[in-house]
This record gives structure tokens, C-alpha cells and sequence, in this order.
């Protein structure tokens, strides 16, 4: 037997179906005997209301001892809310038994009678007063209001916030509570004569009797902002104390005259204030409580509390120290203590479904003695032995031991997802028709088996928009060992446009035997065809809004009806070398296979849409070599970089993106017009004196329509962002694999420059695609792609950037992207572990203090990547005035040998583009630096000679040279005629 268990006293099972709460339990002399023993008073949401008298049940009454112990049973036909014992009857000391029932007050006197023969006492009750309540209930208190004393007076609380008093048989007045949205506990303070209640704005407020009586009458309720209809003052709390969380239950114990604590019990902590509203001490709860009781504590100073759980715990408390815990059949929610005839201090606890139980804590005295046992003699040689193979165990355990515990060779759980091959008839689309194409799904089957005995888990589907799944989210009841279930669901297209993504995720979130949590996750890919289906291949390439890729390989063109046969079954042109797209939303993607070259050729009327069929044309052709045998294989890129079609793309989203931002200023700016006019109008209609309206209804009607046309249109314009995100997702994906074909990355390089350039999979209003890709574009020109292992230790010294906001326009990105793809062209590496190892020189340790670190180039506001040249370089990073003084004279006399460079080393579009910038800008920065020894020389108009126009000129050099790190930009804005000086 446990020690910590609540031992049985007496217990009963109260109907059946029947529900209970807090309040629907007390604890009292009910019958008013002259014996004084308590009695317990149970009544349920089913209108029954039940009387106990518990004794302790005899060896030959076991199973009887309820129906001995239960006094009384009626039902009284409305459902029963809380039951209180007290003096509610004038010119009478006797307690009378309250009842609350939804829109009912009643009051008892149980009556005892004794019996003749053998069956005992006969019980009745008989209804003294009642009344009829306008509102329905929520709770009840009652206390000696206003300091009377002989007998009580009870307060209603409705459910729409209203204090309803009643002294014995007659209404006394009601108050509303200000700013009442839900009800919560009422108690009564019989110290300060005040009510304690717990409102919607999760804080406690204190209400005097006295501030109800003379507040204004409660009618019906009032708007705050109204002035009031009688004398009366409007009703403010006495104090409020803020509790940031709901409470479940307010006391107010008063054992003596020198208490004066209150609690209340919250979803996770205790709190015990002053009268006052002062915090006394607070407990923060590890568990979910359910109720709780304090009763007197034979300590001075000290209460001690009963506290129950959802863990079927009954905790004791003295303050905030637990002092016992023991373990209930059950979850109360009420508890009471009792002094019965044969057991003192009896803890009574209820469950919500009508398990009585009367209980005490500790153990029965136990008369077993323990058997003396033969002394023996201790073998230190097998104790040493048995030491050192604990030793062992120890030492194996730290060796192996990690920060995260190292995966199992056999898991509890595993999850294998099987795609069906064959599309679903009929369809589970909820679009059935796309452009007169049917709109197909197809089944996806997730078997989960367990290796050995599991709780319940949680399966969670996920898909990428505009695909869909008709069910995403499955709960498995505990599995056995051995035992596996199977769920099914089907995916489909549920949008007008194509996705960016056919992979799917699912995620199985469980428990493990010892209470770990765990989670799998598993992937499936959706076949092609879901959204695409064949047609008529478009040969001609001859229109400028076909937009087309090569691929190059090093071996013959495969027959592509074999690597796509799902698609040439649908087609009638039976060629080998061509096969037709065309996505259900609508578009055509054309791929062709040279019959004299080894390429193959994807066209299409939308760059986006290339990406899906790319992808599997790479894919399928990889797994068609490697299943002959070609380990060789090589494919590869050759034609220009279409940045050109990609940005197009790229300014497309942000221009929604800049237009969601402003009908969101719109939409704030007619709401406030909206509020102000109705201020205005409110104003008016309050006015006593009536006055002219001004037109302010119709200003009202017309902005009421401009706010719902601006919604409207912020709605079309948020579902045109995220297709145009998705459409972005897509041409980002077939850009970076054209630039894993056109350099030959790696699959890790490739991963690395897919999470640079697609860094978010959805859009938010906080963070966008383009400062997010912006800003890991500019990391990777910064560490790994920087121009020399110098300037990528100054960047790993510097501080961290300032945060990332919506940018003005894409002009900075599109030329981060374009220096990115340079760099990748020139040889840059991508790589993860450079900017780790990266040596850091001396003077740039010395720089790394605060102020210390200039930004570079390319991140502190240039417009253009700047020729990669020794004596540039020297002149921005070398603190030393006399050597900048000397590389700017030298890079002003000679301005395009950088740019020369640059030129004879670039290749393509992309490369003669930023030349061709970098010889403007020099110009343009000669021209600044003429235009500053002119203003120098009008400023020394009294100097002539040769010597004073070369100080002048050093002095010029030397103020550029201070202005170097600012940037270009500031230099055009200050100077914008310096390009034609």
C-alpha cells in the first residue's frame, strides 16, 4: 500500500450520466441537529439534489453503506448550479439550504423526523421562498452585506454581467459590471464589505457594498460614454490587480479575526493578496489545478491548502511549501473538509462525472513485523568485482553520451508513403474544371507501423499552394507492438496557376514509451501529370515572346515518349524528339530533342512555367543513364543567363507587394476617417438640442464604400501576390538550376545557393522574398565569393547589418544577383566552411573595434561593383592618409585602366553591362574631384603660383579620400553635374 494514496473512508457512485462542478457541493449541519455533525449537499446539472450523512461502513453492510448513508433525493426539475448553506431566513438562527438554478432561486429548510422502526430518520425538505430570476445565473455569493449581522444575503451574478441582491424573501437592487464580457468567480469579503471577481480582462477587481448600493440603478444596460439617467454614481472598483490569466476560484477564508488573506486560483499560479489588493506571496503551479479549499492551519500566520489537479493529485500546501501529496481515483472538482461522527477533518472531493468520496491521508498502522535474517559474513572480492562492472557500464554510458541522444537502430515508429500511379475516378478535386480540362487527384496511401507499444500520435499532411489534400491531419488511436494502421487521402490542384513544388511532407508527431516526444517525417512527390497534360507540340521558335533553354549533354538524345510515358499515352503525335505540356491552369511547354546534336530544347510562352518540366526532364534523364550503366553522364548549360526574363518576375511581385502596402495605408486612413465621422455623428445624436447634420451621413455612406472598395481590392491584390510569389519560386528554382548546369556545382553548392536565393517559402507582411535574398546574396558576396581573403576577414569582423524592411526598389538586388552570378562565372566557390576559416590579417584585427570596420562596397550603398583593382582596394582599406593621398592621384590620371581590365576578362552580356558602368562612374568621379579644386581655388583667390595650386589640389585629394566611404550615391545626389564636368 502507497503511502502517498487518499485512503478510502466512504464513497458513492451519484446516478448515472449526471455532470457536476465547484459549486455543486457543501458541506454542513443541513438538518440543523443538535448533534452539529456535517452533512454533505450534492446537486447536479440533471436537477437532482442528494443529502449524505457518511459513516464508516461495517464488515457485513460492504456495498450498502451509500444507500445507509444517503438522508435524502429529489429532483427538482431545473438544473442545479451551486448550493450554499446559510441563515436565509429572517427572525431565524437556523441554516437554510440555497438553491440556484438557471433562472430560479429557492430556498430550503430540510426538515428531520425520527423513525418508530428499523428504517431510521425520515428527511424532507420544504420550500420557504423563492424567486424568479430575469436573467440567467451564473454564480452565487453570500455574507452579512453591509455589515448586518443575524442573518445573510445573497448576490447573483448573471450571465450578462448583472449583481443581483436579495435580502431573505425580497430584491434588494442589481448592478451592471463595467466592462463585462464573460462571467468569472464571485466571493464576498466579509472584512472590507466588498465583492472579488475575476473579469474578461483577466484582473481582479474589488467592488464595495457600499459604491453598489448608490451606484446608478441597472435598468438595462448603459453605454460607459452615455451620461447617466439618474443620481446615481457610476460604478468604478475599489481596486484592481492584474493577473494576466483566468482564474478558476476565489476564497476568502476567514478562521479568525486576524486573517486577512485572499486567494485565488488561476490556470497556473496561486495567488494570496491583503485585503487591500497587495500580493502577499504567489505560487507559480507546474500542473493544471482544477480546484481548490484553504482551511485553518495550526500554525500562527500560516493557511494551509488543499489543491487538486488534472493528474488526479490532492496536494497540501502551508503557504507555499507543498507538505503532502496524494494520489485520488479521480479529477476533483470540489472539495470540501468535514467532520463526520466517526472521523474528524475529513477531506470530501467530487469528480465531475459523480464520485463522491470521503478520505484521509497517511496509512493504517501496521502490526507486521519484519523476519530476522541470517546474519552473514560480507565477500569483499565479488562486492570489488561487481564495483568495477558498474565502473564499466558508467564509463561505456559518458563515452557514447552526446548533447542530443543518438538515433536508435530501430525506431518505434515508422511511416512509408506510397503515391498510387493511376489518377482517382471519380476526381476529389473541388475544381472540376479547368479551360474545359477535367481536373484530376491522385491517391497518396501512409502506412505507420509500431515496433513496440505507443500512445496516441498525430499525422500532419502538407502541401505546397495551390495543391491541396482533402484531409491533412489524422489522430491514431495507441498501437500495439507489431501493429500498423494505414490513412488515405488524395491530392489535388486547387488554383489557377501552376505550383512551384510536387513534393509533399508528412509529419508524425508522437510519444515514446518513457514520455519522449518524438517526430518523424517523411516525404512523397506528386506525380507530373496532376497538373499537366499532353498536346500538340508547338516546333516554331521563331516568336519573341517564346522564351527557350538548351541543354546540353555527352550523350545521344533519349526517346522522350520513354522517360515521359504517362504523357505520351495522352498524345497523338507519336515522335520521339518532341513532346507537349500544357498545364490545366493554362500555358504550353514545348521540349524538343535534336536529332543531329546531343540537346535538348524547352520553350515555353511563360519563363515560370519551364521549371516543373525542366526539373523532370533533368531528373528522368539522370535515372534513364544511370539505369544503363553510363556513369559518365554529363549535362551542362551553355547559353546566357536569363536574368532578363527572371526579373521580370522578380519587379512583378514586388509591385504587388508595394501595392498591398498601400491599401494598407489607404485602408488605415479612411477606418480613422470612418471612426471620426461616427464620433461626430454620435456627438450629434447625443446633443439635446437637435442640430443640423452637415452631411455627414452621406460623408459616412461614402466613405463606408471607399473602405469596403479598398478591402476588396486589398483581397484581390493579396491572392495576385501569393500566385505571383509562387510564379517567383518557380523562376528562382529554374534559375539556380541553370546555374548548377552552367558551372557544374555540386549538389551541396546547389543546396547552398537554393537556400540563398529562395530563403522564405511563404510571404509575410513583416518579411518579404527580396530583403531576405537580398540579404543572403550579399552574405555569399561578402564571405565565400568575396574579391580576396582580406575583405572577407574584414566582413567577418564587422557588426551585424540593420534590420530588414520592404526596400524602395529591386535595383540593388537584380545587381547583387547579377555580381553573384559573375563571381560564380569568374570561379567563385560556394562553401559553408570559408568564412570559418578564413584567416583574419593583423590590421584588420586591428580594426575590429567599434567604429573601426568600413562596410563594403557592395553593402554600404554603391550602385556598381567597382573594378577589382589593387590600388582601389588600397585606397578604401589603408588608414595611412599619405598612401590614399597617392593612389587617388593615381587613380584619377588614369580612370579606365580598371575598367580596360575588367573589359578584356568579362564574358557575355552580363560582364560588358558592368564595364561599361564602371568607365561612367570614373568619369563621373574625375569629375567630382576637378569640380573640388575649383571650389579650392575660387576660395584661394590670393594665391597664383604654381606651388599653391599643388597644395590645393593635395588638399582637394585629401577631402575625397575622407569622403570615399559614404559612397557614390551621396556623391551623385550632392554633385549631379559632375558627369558633365
Amino acid at each position: 500500500m502507497s503511502l502517498f494514496k487518499a485512503r478510502d473512508w466512504w464513497s458513492a457512485a451519484l446516478g448515472e450520466g449526471e455532470e457536476f462542478d465547484q459549486g455543486c457541493m457543501c458541506v454542513g449541519n443541513v438538518d440543523n441537529s443538535a448533534m452539529g455533525h456535517d452533512k454533505v449537499v450534492v446537486g447536479s446539472y440533471m436537477g437532482m439534489l442528494r443529502i449524505f450523512s457518511p459513516h464508516a461502513a461495517k464488515a457485513n453492510e460492504a456495498g450498502q453503506g451509500a444507500a445507509e448513508a444517503q438522508l435524502l433525493e429529489v429532483h427538482l426539475q431545473n438544473a442545479i448550479i451551486q448550493v450554499e448553506l446559510g441563515k436565509f431566513v429572517s427572525c431565524s438562527d437556523l441554516l437554510h439550504l440555497a438553491v440556484l438554478h438557471p433562472r430560479k432561486l429557492s430556498v430550503y429548510s430540510v426538515l428531520g423526523t425520527a423513525g418508530n422502526v428499523e428504517h431510521g430518520d425520515q428527511y424532507q425538505i420544504k420550500l420557504v421562498y423563492e424567486h424568479n430570476l430575469q436573467r440567467t445565473a451564473c454564480n452565487m455569493t453570500y455574507g452579512t452585506f453591509g455589515g448586518v449581522t443575524g442573518h445573510h444575503s445573497l448576490c447573483i451574478q448573471s450571465m450578462d454581467g448583472m449583481l443581483m441582491f436579495f435580502e431573505q424573501d425580497s430584491y434588494s437592487f442589481g448592478r451592471f459590471l463595467p466592462g463585462f464580457l464573460l462571467p468569472g468567480p464571485l466571493a464576498y469579503n466579509s472584512r472590507t464589505d466588498s465583492f472579488l471577481t475575476v473579469s474578461s480582462a483577466r484582473q481582479l477587481e474589488s467592488y464595495k457594498y457600499e459604491t453598489l448600493a448608490v451606484a446608478t440603478e441597472a435598468e438595462s444596460r448603459q453605454d460607459p460614454d452615455q451620461p447617466l439617467k439618474t443620481g446615481g454614481k457610476r460604478l468604478t472598483p475599489d481596486w484592481i490587480l492584474v493577473l494576466g490569466e483566468q482564474a478558476l476560484d476565489i476564497s476568502v477564508p476567514s478562521f479568525s479575526h486576524s486573517s486577512s488573506s485572499i486567494f485565488v486560483l488561476g490556470d497556473r499560479n496561486l495567488y494570496c493578496l491583503r485585503d487591500n489588493g497587495q500580493i502577499y506571496f504567489m505560487k507559480k503551479l507546474e500542473f493544471n489545478p482544477s480546484c481548490f479549499l484553504p482551511y485553518t492551519s495550526l500554525t500562527d500566520g500560516t493557511t494551509n491548502l488543499l489543491l487538486g489537479n488534472h493528474t488526479n493529485m490532492l496536494l497540501v500546501y502551508q503557504d507555499v511549501t507543498l507538505k503532502w501529496a496524494a494520489q485520488l481515483a479521480f479529477v476533483p472538482v470540489a472539495l470540501r473538509v468535514a467532520n463526520f461522527p466517526d472521523l474528524k477533518g475529513a477531506v470530501v472531493s467530487l469528480s465531475w462525472d459523480g464520485h463522491l468520496l470521503c478520505s484521509y491521508m497517511g496509512t493504517d498502522p501496521s502490526f507486521f513485523s519484519t523476519p530476522k535474517v541470517d546474519a552473514r559474513e560480507v565477500d569483499y572480492e565479488q562486492a570489488d568485482a561487481e564495483l568495477k562492472r558498474l565502473h564499466k557500464f558508467i564509463r561505456e554510458a559518458s563515452r557514447t553520451q552526446d548533447i542530443l541522444p543518438k538515433g536508435e537502430s530501430e525506431e518505434d515508429l515508422t511511416v512509408t508513403a506510397c503515391v498510387s500511379p493511376d489518377m482517382d475516378i471519380p476526381s476529389q478535386a473541388l475544381i472540376q474544371d479547368m479551360d474545359g480540362f477535367p481536373v484530376p487527384s491522385v491517391t497518396v496511401k501512409v502506412t505507420v507501423k509500431a515496433s513496440s507499444a505507443l500512445a496516441s500520435s498525430k499525422l500532419t499532411v502538407g502541401v505546397q499552394p495551390p495543391l491541396a489534400v482533402t484531409q491533412d491531419q489524422f489522430v491514431f488511436e495507441p498501437l500495439g507492438v507489431g501493429l500498423s494502421t494505414e490513412v488515405v487521402f488524395s491530392a489535388f490542384l486547387n488554383g489557377r496557376y501552376p505550383p512551384a513544388d510536387l513534393n509533399g511532407d508528412i509529419t508524425l508527431s508522437y510519444s515514446s514509451p518513457t514520455g519522449v516526444p518524438h517526430v518523424i517525417q517523411c516525404q512523397f512527390k506528386l506525380p507530373l501529370a496532376l497538373v499537366c497534360t499532353a498536346t500538340s507540340p508547338s516546333k516554331s521558335s521563331s516568336s519573341s515572346s517564346i522564351f527557350k533553354i538548351t541543354v546540353d549533354t555527352n550523350q545521344p538524345p533519349v526517346d522522350l515518349a520513354a522517360i515521359f510515358p504517362e504523357i505520351a499515352a495522352q498524345s497523338a503525335d507519336n515522335e520521339g524528339n518532341s513532346l507537349a505540356f500544357r498545364f490545366l491552369p493554362g500555358g504550353l511547354v514545348t521540349v524538343l530533342a535534336s536529332k543531329t546534336s546531343q540537346r535538348y530544347r524547352i520553350q515555353s510562352d511563360a519563363f515560370e512555367d519551364m521549371w516543373l518540366v525542366a526539373n523532370e526532364l533533368v531528373h528522368r534523364v539522370d535515372v534513364h543513364f544511370a539505369k544503363q550503366g553510363v556513369d559518365d553522364f554529363k549535362k551542362s548549360f551553355s547559353g546566357p543567363l536569363p536574368l532578363k526574363d527572371y526579373f521580370l518576375s522578380v519587379d512583378h511581385h514586388f509591385q504587388l507587394r508595394v501595392s498591398a502596402q498601400k491599401y494598407q495605408d489607404l485602408l488605415s486612413e479612411r477606418a480613422a476617417q470612418f471612426r471620426a465621422i461616427q464620433r461626430r455623428l454620435l456627438t450629434r445624436f447625443k446633443d439635446k438640442t437637435p442640430a443640423p447634420l452637415q452631411n455627414l451621413d452621406t460623408l459616412l455612406d461614402a466613405t463606408y464604400t471607399q473602405v469596403m472598395s479598398l478591402a476588396e481590392a486589398a483581397e484581390e491584390n493579396a491572392c495576385q501576390l501569393e500566385e505571383a510569389f509562387v510564379r517567383l519560386r518557380s523562376s528562382t528554382q529554374l534559375l539556380v538550376l541553370l546555374l548548377s548546369l552552367w558551372q557544374g556545382l555540386t549538389p551541396e553548392q546547389t543546396n547552398i545557393l537554393e537556400a540563398t536565393m529562395l530563403p522564405l517559402l511563404h510571404d509575410t507582411p513583416q518579411l518579404g522574398w527580396e530583403e531576405s535574398c537580398d540579404a543572403a546574396v550579399s552574405h555569399l558576396l561578402r564571405t565565400c565569393l568575396s574579391r580576396s581573403p582580406k575583405d572577407q576577414a574584414t566582413t567577418l569582423a564587422q557588426a551585424g547589418g540593420p534590420m530588414l524592411g520592404l526596400p524602395r526598389d529591386t535595383a540593388r538586388l537584380k545587381k547583387h544577383i547579377t555580381l553573384l552570378c559573375e563571381r560564380l562565372a569568374k570561379g567563385g566557390r560556394l562553401s559553408l566552411a570559408s568564412e570559418a576559416n578564413a584567416p583574419v590579417p593583423a590590421q584588420v584585427q586591428n580594426l575590429a573595434g567599434p567604429g573601426g570596420v568600413e562596410p563594403i562596397a557592395e553593402l554600404a550603398g554603391d550602385e556598381t561593383e567597382e573594378p577589382q583593382d589593387a590600388t582601389k582596394f588600397i585606397k578604401k582599406k589603408q588608414p595611412s592618409k599619405k598612401t590614399k593621398k597617392d593612389k587617388d592621384k593615381k587613380v584619377s590620371s588614369e580612370p579606365s585602366e580598371g575598367a580596360v581590365r575588367e573589359e578584356t576578362s568579362a564574358s557575355g552580356e552580363v560582364k560588358k553591362k558592368e564595364s561599361s558602368k564602371e568607365k561612367k562612374d570614373t568619369r563621373k568621379e574625375s569629375g567630382k574631384e576637378a569640380k573640388e579644386e575649383a571650389k579650392e581655388a575660387k576660395k584661394e583667390s590670393s594665391s597664383s603660383s604654381k606651388e599653391k595650386k599643388e597644395r590645393d589640389k593635395e588638399a582637394g585629394d585629401r577631402k575625397v579620400s575622407k569622403k570615399a566611404s559614404v559612397g557614390k550615391v551621396k556623391e551623385k545626389k550632392k554633385n549631379p553635374e559632375a558627369g558633365e564636368a
